[in-house]
C-alpha cells in the first residue's frame, strides 16, 4: 500500500492542497496531443486568452474514495464525462471523448494515491477536470486552442461533528437566465452567485435560495447545489427547470428514493408559497452530498421544515445509503462505481 502523505486527516477542510502531479492536455490545429503528467502546478496562458476575458471556460467536480479493504473506486465518474462534454458543446469548444476524461481521473488518482485520505476519516480525493479557451485572440469569438487538465487534492469531513440542518434566505439576485448556461457546469453561473451568497452570510444565513429567472416564484437551486423536499406524503420532490445544473447527486438521489426508499420521486415545479407541504429539505451536491435544510426565509418568514437541530429521518436515510455506496460499505447500483485499482 502507498505511504500517505503527513497530513492531519482529521483537521481537513475543502481548501486547496498542490497535490505530485496533475494531467494535461492540449488542443491545437483541431486535435488533442497525447496528453501528460506534470508536477507544475501553474498555467502558463497568453494574456488575450479567451477564458480570461470572455469565460470561455467549464469544469467538473468529482470525489475518489478509499473502501474499508483498501480499494480506489470513483463515484459516477462517467455522468462527469457526459456533463463535460455537454458544457464543451454549449460553449463551442472541442469535446474530450468520455473514455479520454475517465482515464485521466484514474491517472491523476493513481498518481496521487498519497493523498486520499484514509478510510474512516470521512474526507476524499477531489477531483477538478477543467477545460479554458487559450490563445492570444481579443475578439469575442471560440479560442483556437484550448487546455484540458485534471488535478485533485485531499478535502475533510464536510460536516465536522455531524450534520446539522443550515438554514437560507431567497435571493432576489438571478443564478442562471433561462435558456443561458444555467444548465452548464461554467464559471460564470458562479460568479454571478457571489454576490448573493454574501449578502446571505452576512445577515447569518448560509447561502441563499434562487428562484426561476422568468416569474421568481418556483425554487430553482440553494447556492451551488440542487433542491429537494420531502412531502409530508412521503414523495421526494425537486425543481425542474431550463436554468437549473443536471446534478449527479440528486439523479443518484432521486433512483435511490424511488429504488431503496421506496418512495414516490418527481422532478417538477417547487412553488416558493407552498413550503408547508414538504416535511423534510436539502440541498444537494457533490461537496456535502446533503446540506439538511432547516428553514428558508422569505417574505419576512422563517419558514422551518423537520427541525432546525435535528435531521429529519428521510433526508438521514438518503444521506447514510449514498454515503456508505460511495465508500463501498453498500453494494452500488449497476455501472455507478469505476475501480481505480
Amino acid at each position: 500500500m502507498t505511504k500517505k502523505a503527513e497530513i492531519d486527516w482529521e483537521t481537513l477542510g475543502f481548501d486547496y492542497i498542490k497535490t505530485d502531479l496533475r494531467y494535461i492536455s492540449y488542443w491545437k490545429d483541431g486535435a488533442w496531443d497525447e496528453g501528460t503528467l506534470t508536477e507544475d502546478n501553474t498555467i502558463h496562458i497568453g494574456e488575450a486568452s479567451p477564458c480570461l476575458h470572455y469565460g470561455q471556460e467549464c469544469f467538473e467536480g468529482l470525489k475518489a474514495y478509499q473502501t474499508r479493504n483498501g480499494e480506489i473506486q470513483l463515484f459516477r465518474v462517467d455522468q462527469n464525462a457526459k456533463r463535460f462534454k455537454d458544457s464543451c458543446e454549449r460553449l463551442l469548444m472541442p469535446t474530450i471523448p468520455e473514455e479520454t476524461f475517465i482515464a485521466a481521473c484514474i491517472e491523476v488518482v493513481k498518481a496521487n494515491e498519497a493523498y486520499l485520505p484514509p478510510y474512516g476519516t470521512g474526507g476524499s480525493l477531489y477531483i477538478r477536470p477543467m477545460m479554458i479557451g487559450i490563445g492570444n485572440s481579443i475578439a469575442v469569438k471560440p479560442a483556437t486552442e484550448y487546455l484540458f487538465t485534471v488535478f485533485c487534492m485531499p478535502v475533510g469531513a464536510y460536516f465536522k461533528g455531524g450534520m446539522t440542518p443550515v438554514d437560507f434566505m431567497v435571493s432576489d439576485y438571478d443564478r442562471a437566465a433561462c435558456n443561458g448556461t444555467g444548465q452548464q457546469k461554467v464559471g460564470g453561473n458562479y460568479a454571478a452567485s457571489l454576490i448573493a451568497h454574501d449578502i446571505a452570510v452576512k445577515k447569518g444565513f448560509a447561502d441563499c435560495i434562487y428562484l426561476d429567472p422568468l416569474t421568481h416564484t418556483k425554487i430553482e437551486e440553494v447556492g451551488a447545489a440542487n433542491f429537494f423536499g420531502i412531502t409530508k406524503d412521503n414523495r421526494f420532490i425537486t425543481p425542474i427547470s431550463c436554468s437549473i445544473l443536471p446534478s449527479i447527486t440528486k439523479y443518484s438521489l432521486l433512483y435511490l428514493a424511488e429504488n431503496v426508499l421506496g418512495l414516490e420521486v418527481s422532478e417538477e415545479d417547487v412553488f416558493i408559497d407552498e413550503l408547508d407541504g414538504f416535511a423534510e429539505a436539502g440541498a444537494c451536491g457533490t461537496a456535502a452530498v446533503i446540506t439538511p435544510i432547516g428553514g428558508i426565509h422569505y417574505h419576512n418568514r422563517l419558514h422551518v421544515f423537520y427541525s432546525q437541530t435535528e435531521v429529519g429521518p428521510i433526508t438521514r436515510k438518503l444521506y447514510d445509503t449514498l454515503t456508505n455506496i460511495q465508500l463501498g460499505d453498500i453494494e452500488a447500483p449497476e455501472g455507478w462505481i469505476t475501480k481505480v485499482k
